[in-house]
């Protein structure tokens, strides 16, 4: 059985309902972590998630800024009860369509407690961004986790891009998928004005990303792709 771990923060208008509905096609029950929406983020989890288990930690007060310290939080209350496989989306990442159908024979493999897949960026609903600072497809990172009591998980302490997951899942026993992931947080240009903006705020000198990457965000020209699904 597979659980879904995700933070929230004002999604309300976004992609989050959508990412919802697509992964119940597959998990068992989730943990969201609202991380001080201000909008009607919680009930939209409530009524999508309303025919299966779930639980939301509702943070009074955001800690973003601090976000390996949000990122522990999701950890620390994904493993409660011992789930047998977590897996960690945010609120604009969803699985092409096939992915449901193969998801739980991925968790039957007993040589694997952990799966890596690739990552698209798409730039508006159907393109996604390639080039040499928007090349997360070009590599595999890890979403899909078998927890395990036994193992010490350690966490990268940043204020920014901390990642999702403790730091060290590499050295248990991992795979790669061929199936992708769909990133639709640039997609809007709305969403990467605020991004840039956000960065540029949190991180002036490039000390926890690229600041090249963050300077083309902006980009009136960025090198697009067509995404095929199912390809």
């Amino acid at each position: 059985m597979i659980r879904l771990s995700m933070t929230v923060k004002n999604e309300e208008y976004r992609y989050l309902k959508a990412v919802l509905q697509s992964a119940k096609k597959y998990i068992h029950d989730a943990v969201i972590i609202d991380d001080g929406s201000t909008d009607n983020t919680i009930d939209l989890c409530r009524k999508s998630l309303h025919d299966i288990p779930h639980a939301i930690i509702e943070n009074r007060q955001s800690k973003f800024y601090n976000e390996w310290e949000l990122r522990h939080q999701q950890w620390e209350e994904s493993i409660k009860n011992n789930p047998d496989w977590i897996i960690f989306l945010d609120a604009d990442e969803v699985f092409e369509d096939r992915f449901h159908l193969a998801a739980n024979e991925l968790t039957k493999d007993k040589d694997c407690d952990l799966y890596s897949f690739r990552l698209y960026d798409f730039w508006d609903p159907e393109h996604y961004r390639d080039d040499h600072l928007w090349c997360a497809h070009m590599s595999y990172r890890p979403f899909l986790l078998r927890y395990r009591h036994d193992f010490s998980y350690e966490f990268y302490k940043a204020s920014q891009h901390s990642g999702r997951m403790p730091c060290n899942v590499y050295c248990l026993p991992n795979k790669i998928s061929k199936y992708r992931v769909k990133h639709y947080g640039w997609a809007k240009e709305e969403d990467r004005i605020a991004k840039c903006n956000r960065y540029l705020e949190l991180d002036p000198n490039g000390i926890y990303g690229s600041m090249e990457q963050y300077m083309s965000i902006l980009d009136p020209n960025p090198n697009l792709k067509r995404w095929i699904e199912n390809e």
